[in-house]
Parts: C-alpha cells; sequence; structure tokens
C-alpha cells in the first residue's frame, strides 16, 4: 500500500528547508538527528523504559511469501533496532501480518534486541481458544514470552484479562493491556480502565483525532498505565492537510525535519503517552519516524502552537 500525500509531504518539506540541490539525498538531512540521544517513556508500572516511536504491522506487513513483498520489510525489520528502535506491535486479526513479522525476526535473530506486542480477542470469551491464540503467536515469533498481550478492540476483556494476569505471574507475558482504535468504545474502555488492573493501554490519537485527550490519557495516568497510540497519522489524513506546505520556522524550535515528525513529537509530547506506533514498511519512513524519538520536544506552548497551524491550515 503506497501513501503518496506522505511521501509529497516529505519531498516539500525537504525541498523547503534543504534545497532543491539535495533533494536526492534527502536522507542526509537526518544524519545529526539521528546521531542525537534517543528519547525514551517509562512503563509506569515497571519503570522500564522503552522509545518513544515504535512500528506498528496492519495492513503494511499483511504481505505474502515472495522476496519481493517480505525483503523491504526483512530491510526495515533489521535496521529498526540500530537505530535504537524496540517497539513493534501486531496481531493475529492482522491478516498475515503477524506471521509476517514473526518469520523476519527470526531469519534476522535479532528477538533479543525487540519489545514485540501483540494481542488476542474473543468476543465470546472462550479463554481456551484465546489461550491456543497466545501459544501461535509465540510460535510465530519464535519465543516463550511475548512483552505485551493486549486485548484486541475489547474483545472480551473481561474475561480475558484474568488469564493474561496469570500468564504474566507465570512469566509468559510481561505486559497486560486492552486496545481501541475507535471513539466509539471510548465510553466502555474508561469504564474498564476505572475497573481492571492492566499495565498498558493502546488508543487512537493524532493531531486531527484529539478525542482521546479528554478523558482517556488524564485516566491513564491516573491509573498509572502506559499508553501506546495507534492511527497516530490518522490514517494519512494529516498529511492530506499539509501537502505542499513547507515546514512552519518553528518546526526547528522542536528539531523536525519533516511532517511525520512533527505529528509524531505532538503525540509522544503528551505526558500521558508511552510510545507511538507508526505503521513503518519503508527505509524512508522508518528513518523519518525514528528521528521523530530525537531531539527536542515540544512543550504544552508548543503543543497548543502546532494545534493552532493545523486547525487553520
Amino acid at each position: 500500500m503506497t501513501h503518496p500525500s506522505r511521501r509529497d509531504a516529505l519531498r516539500s518539506a525537504f525541498l523547503a528547508t534543504a534545497g532543491v540541490a539535495a533533494a536526492p539525498s534527502w536522507l542526509s538531512a537526518l544524519e545529526a538527528l539521528l546521531q542525537s540521544p534517543l528519547n525514551t517513556r517509562p512503563i509506569p508500572s515497571s519503570g522500564e523504559r522503552i522509545p518513544v516511536i515504535g512500528i506498528g504491522t496492519a495492513r503494511r506487513y499483511d504481505v505474502g511469501a515472495t522476496p519481493a513483498e517480505r525483503d523491504p520489510l526483512k530491510a526495515v525489520l533489521a535496521r529498526f533496532p540500530e537505530l535504537g528502535g524496540k517497539l513493534i506491535d501486531t496481531a493475529p486479526g492482522y491478516g498475515a501480518a503477524e506471521t509476517v513479522t514473526g518469520d523476519l525476526i527470526k531469519q534476522l535473530g535479532n528477538r533479543d534486541k525487540l519489545f514485540l506486542a501483540t494481542k488476542v480477542s474473543s468476543r465470546t470469551g472462550d479463554v481456551a481458544a484465546a489461550g491456543q491464540s497466545i501459544e501461535q503467536s509465540m510460535a510465530r515469533f519464535g519465543s516463550s514470552m511475548i512483552d505485551c498481550m493486549q486485548v484486541h478492540n475489547l474483545g472480551g476483556t473481561k474475561a480475558l484479562l484474568p488469564m493474561l494476569r496469570d500468564l504474566k505471574a507465570q512469566k509468559k507475558i510481561r505486559y497486560t493491556g486492552m486496545t481501541t482504535s475507535s471513539d466509539r468504545q471510548y465510553a466502555e474502555f474508561e469504564q474498564l480502565m476505572k475497573d481492571e488492573t492492566m499495565d498498558i493501554i493502546q488508543v487512537d490519537y493524532a493531531i486531527d483525532n484529539r478525542g482521546a485527550e479528554e478523558r482517556i490519557l488524564p485516566l491513564a495516568a491516573d491509573r498509572g498505565m502506559g499508553v501506546l497510540v495507534n492511527l497516530p497519522f490518522g490514517r494519512t489524513s494529516v498529511f492530506q492537510k499539509v501537502q505542499g506546505r513547507p515546514l512552519p520556522d518553528w518546526s526547528k524550535e522542536i528539531d523536525c525535519t519533516s511532517w511525520a515528525q512533527i505529528f509524531l513529537k505532538y503525540i509522544v509530547s503528551h505526558p500521558s503517552v508511552t510510545a507511538a506506533i507508526p505503521g513503518t514498511a519503508k527505509m524512508e519512513y522508518l528513518m523519518d519516524n525514528i528521528a521523530a524519538a530525537r531531539g527536542r520536544v515540544p512543550d504544552a506552548a508548543m503543543r497548543k502552537r502546532i494545534e493552532q497551524y493545523f486547525d487553520t491550515v
């Protein structure tokens, strides 16, 4: 799946910053930033710190077995930990994505350098079937332990969370959680956050989708839950809005060389957010995204400035 709006936004921003003559080597503009220290955030329940930018695999890793389909993804997953990245998020419900991710990690032999998050669900609350799904996920990763297991889109959360807590006690998973990517589920999601004990939640949040700020993100802070952010680019809608626009002058104040970095730094600068997981299937996007885990981070005043700019373009 291609994303021309992001590609065009990236090109426009680079041309405005570096000049036409430098355009063929736009990645060189990231070199200095990629050498700076990595920004990390703690998972509240443990204090373990993870980089604020990870990789999401929905849709983009749902591919076949041919080298043409898998080799670009393999290159991304090989380079990711070399750049300091750790968190990869996937799910059995993402078509072949979990299988592909697991196959590539096993080929690369870099499981020990990664923080793997995946999901389980059961609309009927079938705990036995959910347990089998988790075992299958472990087999796909070639690992007897998964870093974070999340109930996918509230699929049987009440029934499955006790099982996840038991698996955590057995050291088969390290962190428990649940996910949503729809504001239609926010009321139920919020109530479960109040009622249940878990380490991490995952929610949709972007500069054009700020509903989670109202109650979900503050509640996560109150409950001591880490927050992973899915759909940080609003299914690419954020790029469509700024397509053809050069970066604002103030982007230099937060060490951003692209729109993607602005959008990601806006998200991970929220005090409740632990990490964002943008879909990343191309090397140039990996380099661009991981740069958002470095350099200066927006403060409250800059976050308002970003909102005001985006809301008025």
